[in-house]
């Protein structure tokens, strides 16, 4: 029986047709005014009360009054509006699987963190807006501070599929990589500390990788006190949230020296104001927001779609189910 399929989120010409050729005989629900980014809320059309499925940012209010929807697929990595304990409860009730569109951006993610890495260590901001001459005092003052990762160790927070694959990235440079989480599965391939190791574990990190979701019990993780346990000098990463950092204990902890640098592609709020403190750091290094895009994203978000709907038609397990 063909099913009903509301897209509330905009997509360019060759994802439409991706999305359309892909579905086959169900029917596509597109909105006159669907959501220009995810940042974007959108307006509820009249037809998504008659959807089976959701694919996109279905509101939450909508999601309630619409009796037939069967599955609700996501179409970011984040789900900090639907992730709340009334939401679970409600979904578990109904039946309804919600799922999220992790492996969309995991390889990205992953890429942008080991280049951070990468420019970190090797100083290619420096080095690429540098036209010193060889032997001079800035060319000597870039090589010598320029480092290898071999041998360093890094401690990853919010340990899931980025992280994973960022250890499969490093795993050349033989570094000591160790993962949080608050409670560990037991099949990890690499150490996993808990709470009550974590502040020793942090004084150990020359690398701090925060990946971290937004939630009630993230919310400013990285506190004044979370970065005072950092060992000294060491370099802190962000691509999780930006919410879960203090954002004036980071300008501290950069200013004191407690801090090496900082390598940003979240911040609270986004885009941060040019005014703000962290962009006039030379030690921050802030991207906006990019570390999961890439050529062919929105087609790769269809397909991932589309690969879950014919796991929901076969009454298969569906990838990055959340709920």
């Amino acid at each position: 029986m063909p099913l009903k399929i509301y897209v509330d989120f905009a997509l360019g010409p060759k994802p439409l047709e991706l999305l359309k050729k892909g579905v086959g005989a169900h029917q596509l629900l597109l909105p006159s005014k669907p959501a220009a980014s995810v940042l974007t809320k959108p307006e509820v059309d009249p037809s998504f009360y008659q959807a089976d499925i959701a694919f996109g940012q279905p509101d939450l209010e909508a999601i309630d009054k619409a009796e037939s929807l069967k599955w609700i697929q996501i179409n970011t990595s984040g789900i900090t509006a639907f992730d709340t304990p009334g939401f679970r409860e409600k979904m578990e009730k109904r039946s309804i699987p919600v799922c999220n569109s992790a492996n969309v951006y995991n390889e990205a993610c992953a890429d942008h963190l080991f280049a951070f890495m990468l420019a970190q260590s090797r100083r290619l901001v420096e080095g690429l807006a540098s036209q010193a001459a060889n032997g001079s005092p800035e060319w000597l003052k870039l090589r010598s501070d320029s480092g290898s990762l071999k041998g360093q160790s890094a401690l990853i927070l919010g340990y899931g599929a980025i992280g994973s694959r960022l250890v499969e990235l490093l795993a050349p440079f033989r570094m000591n990589v160790t993962a949080y989480r608050r409670k560990a599965r037991g099949d990890e391939p690499i150490p996993v500390v808990g709470p009550n190791e974590l502040s020793s574990e942090l004084a150990k990190a020359d690398h701090v990788i925060n990946i971290l979701p937004d939630s009630e019990a993230t919310k400013d993780f990285f506190d004044a006190a979370r970065f005072s346990d950092c060992k000294k000098g060491s370099v802190f990463y962000n691509i999780g949230r930006g919410t879960t950092v203090d954002q004036k204990a980071l300008e501290v902890a950069l200013t004191s020296g407690q801090l090496k640098e900082a390598w940003l592609d979240v911040t609270n709020p986004e885009p941060l104001p040019a005014e703000h403190p962290l962009r006039a750091l030379a030690n921050c290094y802030i991207t906006p927001h990019i570390a999961g895009g890439y050529l062919g994203e929105s087609e790769g978000c269809v397909q991932h779609f589309l690969d879950n709907l014919k796991r929901f038609e076969n009454g298969e397990t569906l990838v990055n189910r959340v709920m």
